[in-house]
């Protein structure tokens, strides 16, 4: 009786208790709960027995867990979660942001975290680079980054973009930051790098972070940091969207009727016949719209996809991108195909080696759209472009816009030019990287790199028959490249020591070894034009080829220490000594050290209650020096150039000097720069703010001088000269509303620059660029006591008693002549804000992007042409009828003086306007699918969005857009000589993984 009680008793038992539990697989995503993109690298562990797991590079994991353990997630700057493991084996998570301070920013060299950062370092996260749906990541930039000032120089597509950190140190050198690339260095842009590959970006600011990168850190660093492979399987992501582009704003020209009744009165002040009879006048009705002839509404499309996976020892990741832009302008296109790769392996405990590989290949139709010695421009041509001829003859072939004795010589049909006309460029470039890196003891890691970056372009130019301009054809080829080799050896050393103590020193050697080459050919003068420029030798007048090759190279040594207790007191200290091939002997050798300290305050005992509001509170200071050798490479030496010399009536090539004299005195170029900055978190950071001040100055600018023709020479390059920059930059980033259904976060910045040249060489100004006619002079000039780059040119005062400008006599000499000139403009900007925000409620986000850009001002040089009284007989805005000075009313205030050939404009003041403006940049909606399981595919956790780029702009500026800088953006930024329009585009897209 008892066995059966027992045996009843065991069967009740098995009943009550639970089974022993199965092991199972689980997996999910980990997303961020603001804006709902996945992070990366998050720490996923099973709290009872330690094993653990990480996210990959689309947020996923997977983990082995028993029912009733309990996972933990856990992620540097957001809060840990605990989630007990169930009967699901899907488990998704969001987590919400938590403590910054654990932040992990990369800097030169290494990573730190951010409670140790001791300088002014900004963080770009790779879901705020690819929610923006951008082009090239340098876009990302804009409005986001304190500090940072990007430049369009054109709205073509695949146009460069230039960035400007804290302002521009050299004058004649370049002013673009160094770019750094999964720890690599590299000479070109970062269009090379598809935003989708990013997993952040750094940008270093201050001396204390660049100085690391001596000669190279002068104009700030862009830290670049992309995806890698993980060992929690294959997955697959694809990001793509295809839109639409327009024009948002036209100029408004004159039509037909009121361009002839113009001509007309230009002939009658002229004292010469009328160009129309008054019947063709009435005949005539808007004419032709030429700005509608070129302008189109284009596609835009981005594909890339990304597959990365590996095991605990090998990872890998494999990702293509493709581009088609074409653009607002008729034939204007810009085509990129990229392909990356990466290999991460171990070899043995602590020990592995690492491949990165980059290959990018694109192809643009670069529209000319200003004019030039080839006539002119597509834009250029349309505004000038008469409104009384249209666009083909009878037969189909192209009218000739110069039917009038008063049209200019320049004139070319802008459909015509085009179409016709191939202005193509392509390029093709290669980024190998390979890194061995090993523990040699527990505190100490070897790092030894080997990389090599290749560009390679083309130019292909051919100008057919039918132009006027083109001597029966014009056609040229250039090919260029650069081969760029580095090698960096380093080691780390990191020592935790006592209560709270921490040393961690670097020291390294690195080489690197740059070679630029390239011809160019051309000719002109063909029978045919069936093979363009395939076969130079046919043309009847061939030009004279060019070649080039320079070498130079740069030896380098560095060190760095950091010390840090209880993350309370902290103390960076770094030198660099570059060894540059470009300087004489005697001066090749730069040192450029730093040190910076921070003091974080809310470490302290004494701050107590006072965490409760604001949990930290950071002083910053910090000093360095770095370099800049922004000149030619054989500037120290002497060197032979080709001449041609006429012996005995005939040409003979010989060997001469060229027009630089050699100076073996050159040497650096240095920029001594103090940083002061505070960082605050409130609420525990609901609330954070960082703020900024700065004084740079430059010394021994990197000059050219003039030297008299006697010499044999025409310049000698010298150092003389200093230029300061000193403003602010802040940041103020808030959690508005935070809770589980609705989320606002709102971030503002602010930059003030001021910049200004202390010396130059003898006193001496610097010119910038020569503009076209009627201009026929530069208009930028750099100035001791000015900024660089303000606009010089004449003052006008009204019109004078015969309607001609009254031009200000400010030498009293009674003439007006070049010594009247003086400064009119400055396009420098006197803040640059930028706000952006999201707002979430559920699934679904609405996010923003607004920049504001005041006090700069714009030379509008197409105003020269089309608002110049028909001086030059080409077509005019439509705001000249009815407001130019006539005999009938002889008005002196007057906008427009006579409509006369015998009007003489100048570069003065009218033509500089303000360039401010409000800009709606970015504009995203935004409906995630968090929870949806696609078994067959796989699918989880994706995106659709619809956005919206340039959807407004407020501005006086009355040309077609006030972001532009046609002649670039150093000395003569700020130009706007019919710049390629702004486009306003629409994007449907998605995101997917797998």
């Amino acid at each position: 009786m008892k066995k059966q009680i027992y045996l009843l008793l065991g069967l009740l038992m098995s009943f009550l208790l639970p089974s022993k539990a199965q092991e199972q697989t689980i997996s999910g995503t980990v997303t961020a709960f603001e804006n709902g993109m996945p992070l990366v690298g998050v720490s996923v562990k099973v709290k009872q027995t330690g094993s653990g797991s990480s996210t990959d590079d689309a947020g996923r994991y997977q983990i082995a867990a028993l029912d009733g353990q309990t996972l933990v997630f856990s992620y540097v700057g957001y809060a840990t979660q605990e989630i007990p493991v169930a009967e699901s084996t899907i488990i998704d998570v969001q987590l919400t942001s938590d403590n910054p301070l654990e932040e992990v920013v990369v800097v030169g060299y290494g990573t730190q975290r951010r409670a140790e950062i001791t300088g002014s370092v900004a963080t770009i996260r790779g879901e705020q680079i690819s929610a923006q749906a951008v082009r090239s990541p340098l876009q990302a930039l804009s409005g986001i980054t304190p500090g940072v000032e990007v430049l369009q120089n054109s709205g073509q597509p695949g146009s460069a973009l230039s960035v400007r950190v804290r302002g521009g140190n050299s004058i004649l050198g370049g002013n673009e930051p160094l770019y750094v690339v999964d720890g690599f260095p590299i000479s070109g842009s970062l269009e090379i790098i598809n935003p989708n590959d990013i997993v952040s970006m750094e940008v270093l600011k201050d001396a204390s972070a660049t100085a690391i990168y001596g000669s190279r850190g002068a104009n700030g660093v862009v830290m670049v940091t992309t995806k890698k492979g993980t060992a929690t399987g294959t997955k697959i992501e694809y990001n793509g969207y295809y839109g639409w582009q327009s024009v948002y704003k036209t100029m408004d020209m004159l039509g037909a009727r009121d361009f002839a009744i113009l001509a007309n009165e230009r002939a009658a002040n002229d004292g010469v016949a009328p160009f129309f009879t008054d019947e063709e006048i009435a005949s005539f009705g808007e004419g032709t719209d030429w700005q509608d002839a070129i302008f189109d509404t284009s596609p835009m499309q981005n594909h890339s996809v990304l597959i990365a996976g590996g095991s605990e020892r090998t990872k890998f990741s494999i990702s293509g991108n493709y581009l088609d832009q074409q653009g607002v302008i008729l034939n204007s296109f810009y085509e990129q195909m990229q392909l990356r790769n990466t290999i991460d392996h171990e070899l043995f405990k602590g020990w592995n080696i690492s491949l990165n590989t980059i290959v990018n290949r694109s192809k643009s139709n670069i529209l000319k759209s200003d004019n030039t010695e080839r006539g002119s421009g597509v834009l250029s041509g349309a505004l000038i472009a008469p409104p009384t001829i249209g666009i083909y003859n009878e037969d189909g072939s192209y009218r000739n816009i110069r039917a009038y004795a008063f049209s200019p010589d320049i004139a070319e049909n802008p459909v015509m030019t085009a179409l016709e006309r191939t202005d193509l460029t392509t390029r093709k470039s290669l980024l190998a990287n390979g890194a061995l890196t090993g523990n040699l003891t527990d505190d100490l890691v070897l790092r030894t790199s080997v990389g090599v970056e290749y560009q390679n372009n083309r130019a292909d130019f051919y100008s057919p028959r039918m132009f006027q301009v083109s001597a029966n054809g014009d056609a040229t080829l250039s090919y260029g490249e650069v081969m760029n080799v580095v090698n960096e050896n380093t080691m780390t050393y990191t020592k935790r020591f006592g209560n709270g103590h921490e040393i961690k020193a670097l020291g390294g050697l690195t080489s690197q070894r740059t070679i630029t080459q390239g011809v160019t050919a051309g000719a002109t003068g063909f029978a045919l034009d069936l093979l363009t420029n395939l076969n130079l030798q046919s043309g009847n007048d061939p030009k004279i080829p060019q070649s080039y090759r320079t070498e130079y190279s740069i030896l380098s040594w560095l060190g760095r220490v950091n010390y840090s207790y209880q993350d309370k007191y902290l103390l960076t200290a770094s030198i660099r000594a570059d060894g540059s091939s470009r300087f004489g002997r005697e001066n090749r050798w730069g040192y450029f050290p730093s040190v910076a300290g921070a003091w974080r305050i809310s470490g302290e005992e004494f701050w107590g209650d006072l965490s409760t509001t604001i949990n930290d509170f950071k002083l910053r200071a910090s000093w360095g020096k770095t370099g800049s050798t922004s000149i030619d490479p054989y500037q120290s030496q002497a060197v032979l150039l080709g001449l041609p010399v006429v012996f005995d009536d005939n040409l003979t090539v010989g060997y001469g000097p060229g027009g630089i004299q050699p100076n073996p005195e050159l040497k650096w170029e240095t920029t001594g720069q103090f940083d002061v900055g505070i960082d605050l978190g409130f609420w525990n950071n609901r609330l954070s703010l960082v703020f900024d001040y700065y004084h740079k100055k430059t010394r021994d600018l990197l000059t050219s001088s003039p030297l008299p023709l006697s010499s044999g020479y025409v310049s000698v390059p010298r150092n003389v000269g200093s230029v300061e920059n000193k403003g602010i930059d802040a940041s103020i980033n808030g959690a508005i509303v935070d809770n589980d259904r609705f989320k606002w976060n709102v971030g503002v910045n602010l930059s003030m620059n001021r910049n200004k040249v202390l010396e130059l060489a003898d006193g001496a100004d610097i010119f910038g660029a020569t503009l076209g006619l009627p201009v026929g002079l530069p208009v930028s000039l750099v100035r001791e006591g000015h900024p660089v780059g303000v606009f010089y040119g004449y003052v006008e005062n009204g019109l004078t008693a015969d309607g001609a400008i009254n031009f200000v006599d400010l030498d009293g000499n009674g003439v007006i002549n070049a010594s009247d000139r003086t400064i009119i403009g400055d396009p420098n900007p006197d803040y640059i804000l930028g706000i952006n925000s999201s707002l979430t409620y559920k699934n679904l986000t609405l996010s923003f992007l607004l920049n504001c850009v005041q006090g700069n001002d714009i030379f509008n040089y197409g105003f020269t042409n089309i608002a110049d009284g028909f001086s030059f007989g080409i077509n005019q805005i439509q705001d000249v009828m009815g407001n130019y000075w006539t005999a009938d009313n002889p008005n002196p205030n007057a906008k427009y003086p006579k409509i006369s050939s015998t009007t003489v404009y100048r570069a003065s003041d009218r033509y500089v306007e303000d360039g401010s403006y409000i800009r709606m940049r970015n504009v995203q909606l935004a409906y995630t699918f968090k929870n949806l399981r696609l078994k067959a595919l796989n699918l989880e956790n994706s995106q659709v969005y619809l956005s919206a780029q340039n959807l407004f702009t407020i501005t006086d500026y009355s040309f077609y857009t006030p972001e532009v800088n046609t002649v670039g953006g150093g000395i003569s930024r700020g130009i706007d000589q019919y710049g390629y329009p702004d486009a306003r585009t629409f994007l449907l897209g998605v995101r997917l993984r797998f």
